[in-house]
């Protein structure tokens, strides 16, 4: 059990420093831009997509992919088996390591725990820790599409970022309830969640204000970062 806890531990740290690697920053300074100094200020793939452009916004998402793929899948994919862990105990391993990440990108030290939203990186890990089923891959497809219905009707990526986040506690209660560890992978699937509420409060306030600017619509004079 402690041994567990030690590489859970571990593992969240690993992700964190995967995490730390601001694709969005490295490719604005490496174009000539500070993209804090941009648009939102954020460092995530909408902000690197209205201020760099679409090949700018393409390489940060998928900067951001494969920095949480690297980890989750390694861990599903060849440490836990390695282990010989139960498919929860394996869900809940991946969940760990992807959550290491997602704190990581919005938190980095290396940025004054400046980072992203989380959206991408998360994203990542719900293709990492259930694509091991086809009920994950039907969820998968659904949340997706559900995504771009609501950023096509509404052009608020923010609100289509805060619709699919719930995926983690959904697909966790219908494939681990009854599990003797469901309950902690509850909670641990809820902070992915929280933790996408917390870092889009600021969007939440403009969505509720009528105020949260749409996808390609240009900064206006005196708006505020978010």
């Amino acid at each position: 059990m402690m041994s567990d806890i030690l590489l859970a531990m571990g593992l969240c740290l690993a992700g964190y420093c995967f995490g730390c690697f601001s694709t969005g920053y490295i490719v604005g300074r490496m174009s000539g831009h500070d993209i804090r100094a941009e648009g939102s200020g954020n460092i995530g793939t909408t902000n690197a997509l209205r201020t760099l452009g679409a090949k700018g916004g393409a390489i940060t998402f998928g900067g951001d992919i494969l920095k949480a793929f690297i980890p989750t899948f390694f861990v599903r994919l060849v440490l836990c088996p390695l282990m010989g862990y139960s498919p929860e105990t394996t869900y809940l391993m991946t969940l760990v390591a992807g959550l290491g990440v997602v704190i990581g990108h919005n938190f980095p030290v290396n940025l004054h725990f400046k980072g992203g939203k989380g959206i991408a990186v998360s994203a990542a890990v719900i293709v990492a820790s259930s694509t091991n089923s086809i009920i994950g891959w039907v969820m998968i497809g659904i949340g997706l599409a559900l995504f771009i219905g609501i950023v096509a009707a509404t052009r608020y990526v923010s609100l289509g970022s805060l619709a699919v986040v719930w995926y983690f506690p959904i697909y966790t209660c219908i494939m681990y309830r009854g599990t003797r560890q469901f309950i902690f992978l509850l909670i641990l699937s809820l902070v992915f969640t929280a933790l996408a509420y917390v870092k889009h409060a600021g969007n939440i306030k403009r969505l509720l204000n009528g105020t949260e600017r749409k996808l390609f619509e240009k900064k206006k004079q005196g708006e505020q970062k978010g």
